[in-house]
């Protein structure tokens, strides 16, 4: 309990986020896998506009990002600020506030982008009707679980609370430009860098941040022991502020931008590895001596298949920004897997941990079924692969071919096995997903009289 005689952690709030998340989750992937559709011509809507393949694909990309991320990550500073502070939220009414309003503008979003009302920025697609409440809720979640961090009485912050503040300085500013900058005050070139700088600062200032700080929190909890390195995880923060700002133009190599631009950005995104490396280390020797958890918490396990998924993700950027590699992967399907790899094999990873760990406790019941989480895991984990390999496969042929002048029909025909395989495994990361909410839904549908202590599950 808190002074004020409030509970230190609203455990209602981190629930509810929770559960926005796994919905929102369900739409992007049923999103997703209808666009899988379409590129192996089976799609269910031919000719219905307002279920367009490419009006779906947005929706599948920015669910990732604001509701199944965005409210799972918000879940778990709700748990974990409070923690680290002694301090609750500013106001429980106001978190509740947000709560509804985010979701509202999830929905809009949704709904907005099946209108054909996107605006023409990737990953900025949300209707300018939207924009302004995105703003609105980001100063208000800002100013409610920022202000326990400023009332702390602890002399020194702890390395998650670094993380976070830096996100909440960084994720306002980032998306007030990429999404009005490019669209009504920078046109051209120029419009298209900020554009570049918006992709990538979105993930780089807003997910990364939070989601490390969280690692931070949660994994020497569950190792009973201190981060390998205090000094190391410094190394990572101030890495991550200095070089990622300067990468973006890296998604727009080969265009019309100034090629110092675009080199600025290759030696950045080459250089971020260094930083990542410290961070990789950190946790790793963290893990020393407690391999066993990777085999009976669950939890650990998705949280550090994720932190190997975030170190192939940054040696890839190493390679894949130089110009030798451009001109073949340049518009490929390479692309695509990366992608995949560090938005759900990275985050959505460190999510899956966070629902693993937190539902048991935000329900007071134990997991319903261990076996089913054991699937899973491993449902995912062989679905994400077979996508990443598969999709790395597919463009470095498509590259060739381009590079070649093959016609290209040439191109679609030679990719089809590649989309088929690629739609095998979004089933296969489908079922294992619907094995977790299924899970999720029978735990917390369990008498509470039945309830014990939330354990981490051992598993197999």
């Amino acid at each position: 309990m808190a002074g004020s005689g409030r509970p230190l952690v609203n455990i209602g709030l981190v629930r509810a986020h929770l559960t926005a998340s796994a919905v929102f989750f369900c739409v992007l992937i049923v999103a997703g896998l209808l666009f899988a559709l379409q590129l192996t011509g089976t799609y269910p809507f031919p000719g219905v506009e307002l279920m367009s393949p490419g009006r779906v694909r947005m929706v599948h990309t920015n669910m990732a990002a604001y509701g199944f991320i965005a409210n799972a990550l918000i879940a778990g500073m709700l748990w974990a600020i409070p923690r680290l502070t002694r301090q609750p939220i500013l106001n429980d009414i106001l978190g509740w506030l947000i709560f509804w309003a985010w979701q509202a503008i999830c929905a809009a979003t949704v709904l907005g982008l099946l209108l054909g009302y996107a605006q023409a920025i990737e990953w900025g697609e949300t209707p300018i009707f939207v924009d302004p409440l995105v703003m609105v809720g980001l100063v208000l979640l800002v100013i409610n679980i920022a202000t326990p961090i400023l009332r702390s009485k602890e002399k020194g912050l702890y390395v998650t609370l670094w993380y976070f503040l830096s996100a909440f300085a960084w994720t306002g500013l980032v998306y007030f430009m990429g999404n009005y900058f490019p669209e009504f005050w920078v046109p051209g070139a120029a419009g298209a860098a900020i554009t570049g700088l918006f992709i990538h600062d979105l993930v780089g200032l807003f997910v990364t941040p939070i989601g490390w700080g969280l690692m931070y929190f949660f994994v020497p909890i569950l190792l009973r022991k201190p981060i390998w390195s205090h000094a190391l995880s410094l190394i990572g923060f101030w890495g991550l502020a200095f070089f990622y700002p300067m990468q973006g133009v890296h998604h727009f190599l080969l265009s019309p931008i100034p090629m110092y631009a675009q080199y600025a950005a290759v030696v950045a995104t080459i250089a971020i590895e260094v930083v990542v490396t410290t961070v990789i280390v950190n946790f790793f020797g963290t893990l020393h001596g407690r391999m066993d958890a990777v085999r009976n918490i669950m939890s650990i396990r998705w949280f550090y298949t994720g932190m190997v998924g975030y170190a192939i993700t940054c040696l890839q950027c190493a390679f894949q920004v130089t110009l030798t590699f451009q001109a073949i992967i340049h518009f490929s399907d390479w692309v695509v897997g990366h992608a995949h790899l560090v938005m759900y094999g990275v985050f959505g990873f460190w999510i899956m941990g966070l629902f693993v760990e937190l539902w048991p406790k935000v329900v007071g019941r134990p997991w319903y079924s261990t076996r089913l989480l054991t699937w899973h895991y491993w449902l995912s984990t062989l679905g994400l692969i077979v996508m990443f390999v598969d999709l790395l496969a597919a463009g470095v042929m498509q590259g060739f071919l381009w590079r070649d002048l093959h016609h290209w029909a040439d191109s679609v025909i030679a990719s089809m096995p590649f989309w088929w395989a690629r739609t095998f495994s979004g089933l296969m990361i489908t079922v294992g997903s619907g094995a977790l909410f299924y899970n999720m839904w029978m735990t917390a549908k369990q008498p509470a009289a039945a309830a014990e202590p939330a354990v981490q599950p051992a598993v197999a």
